[in-house]
């Protein structure tokens, strides 16, 4: 069904989704068709232009989570039968109707999530990338032999899946990091529970209706919507072997915690504090344009954003004023019905009030308010306009919190060395960005500073679909990465085979 025309996965007749109403029930995908959820509370989806609720996710129980398990635990043994590059023809076709309905997919993202187009286009093309990556899937599980590793013993590696994985996704990229996660664990022979967002249900549940029309069996992937009770369900439940979670460092310590405890295999990508630095030889007006659009692209929610900027020496004046003017250039609009804003809203009225909050604590503690994001904005819907904050020192909580939202802490430390002192002593370790033309600077700095992510003159080192997603410290816990070779060896675990078959063994065993 058309995203223009009907709500993905409901239950009762489909409303058209930019409307205001409120009985648009979500339903599960579980075993290749909706299922209503057990849930007696549902959580409001809103279109964050105008805050207006569009549907309502359910609150799922243990006992819907446990059903979609059973659905994908039924389906498991054929599609770990079933031949690497069979799996890939699948993902392949999947591909094909994702790119069929990439503005359609897009603009579901724009409605629930409140990227402008632009950006809700890259977050569909970003999810296509690992549906590429995956239709390499024969190649990316071959293993390794060697002929002869002792007198008559052949050795033999192979990847083998790990059953019924789970994956739990955030609200600020509704299609790419779903798609980090369940095209490679299904195209490695697993089954898949995804529990998204109760915020950004939609996206989801197309993306569940193009992975059944591609020919994906029935239960090989599951959706289940809900809030704390469904994660800690999935954390405890026997039937599943893995999970991955992406969100808030705090929830990824907590997934990991209790999923190791109960015996899984965790990923968990958390929070960062991404610092963007800037010597006084890098080229001002480019390093200016890159600086706006990673502190302020998708309104500065995105685990990759750069939420700290840092002057070195005289360059700080100057990247100052640069930025309050561009500042005053950025079209803040609701992006529903302006394909052409530069920035939208926050996902909800609970996210606009605690940045508001953190924007004035951040002046109370003295920081120079440059520009105030509770100003100028769009009266409806979950607006923050881009914020600077200057004159932030390493004390205090603006600079070593995320905030995940459009506000720009500016920092002005004096040498390199100072600067790379500050970005380490944060701990958080996704990524860390320095702009200039010193090849000497850059190379300090990539081999100093303590992240898993590092941009030279890129200013969103966010990697591509055959690397990995590579926290360190706080922003990941666990041993394997999303994404990349790293991904393939988290959904699957190696078996080795030792094979003798000489006469001499056959007499005596007499057989």
């Amino acid at each position: 069904m058309s995203a223009s025309t009907n709500t993905p996965g409901t239950t009762g007749t489909p409303a058209a989704a930019n409307t205001s109403t409120t009985d648009q029930r979500l339903a599960n995908w579980v075993g290749g068709r909706w299922v209503d959820a057990a849930a007696t509370d549902f959580a409001p989806v809103h279109n964050a232009s105008t805050g207006q609720r569009i549907a309502a996710a359910p609150l799922s129980t243990a006992a819907d989570l446990d059903k979609a398990v059973q659905a994908a635990a039924a389906a498991h043994r054929g599609w770990r039968d079933t031949p690497a590059p069979e799996r890939a023809q699948i993902m392949f076709r999947l591909k094909q109707l994702l790119e069929a309905h990439f503005d359609e997919l897009a603009r579901l993202v724009t409605l629930e999530n409140g990227k402008t187009l632009s950006e809700a286009r890259g977050d569909v093309r970003r999810g296509i990338e690992v549906v590429d990556f995956a239709c390499g899937i024969a190649h990316l599980l071959k293993g390794e032999s060697l002929p002869q590793v002792a007198e008559h013993i052949d050795g033999q590696t192979t990847r083998e899946p790990l059953g019924v994985c789970a994956g739990i996704t955030p609200f600020n990229f509704p299609a790419m990091v779903p798609m980090w996660m369940f095209p490679l664990a299904i195209a490695c022979g697993n089954c898949f529970v995804l529990k998204p967002s109760e915020k950004v249900p939609l996206t989801a549940n197309r993306l569940a209706e193009l992975v059944a029309e591609a020919g994906l069996p029935a239960g090989v992937l599951n959706v289940v919507h809900g809030g704390r009770a469904v994660v800690d369900a999935i954390c405890d439940h026997p039937g599943i072997a893995a999970i991955s979670f992406v969100g808030s460092t705090r929830v990824a310590r907590h997934v990991y915690t209790r999923g190791c405890a109960a015996g899984k295999r965790v990923q968990a990508a958390g929070g960062a504090k991404n610092v963007m630095l800037v010597m006084p030889d890098a080229e001002p007006e480019s390093t200016c344009r890159a600086v706006m659009g990673a502190a302020y692209g998708c309104a500065g929610q995105r685990c990759m954003a750069g939420s700290m900027v840092m002057g070195v020496g005289g360059a700080a004046e100057a990247l100052n004023e640069r930025i309050a003017r561009a500042i005053d250039n950025l079209k803040v609009l609701p992006t529903d019905r302006h394909d052409d804003a530069e920035m939208g809203p926050v996902i909800d009225g609970q996210a606009r009030d605690r940045l508001f909050d953190a924007i004035e604590q951040g002046r109370r503690q003295g920081a120079t308010l440059v520009r105030d994001g509770r100003e100028n904005i769009p009266r409806e819907g979950f607006f923050v306009g881009p914020t600077l904050l200057d004159h932030v020192r390493p004390e205090m909580d603006i600079a070593n919190t995320e905030l995940f939202g459009p506000i720009l802490a500016m920092q002005r430390p004096a040498t390199l060395d100072d600067a790379i002192a500050r970005i380490n002593a944060i701990g958080y370790g996704n990524g860390a960005v320095i702009f200039t033309a010193s090849g000497g600077a850059a190379r300090q700095f990539a081999r100093e500073v303590q992240c898993g992510m590092v941009g030279v003159n890129v200013p969103v080192p966010a990697p591509m679909a055959m690397f990995a997603f590579s926290g360190w410290n706080q922003s990941f816990f666990g041993d394997l990465h999303v994404q990349g070779t790293e991904g393939v060896r988290f959904y699957t675990r190696q078996r080795l085979t030792l094979s003798r078959w000489d006469d001499s063994y056959v007499r005596k065993h007499g057989w």
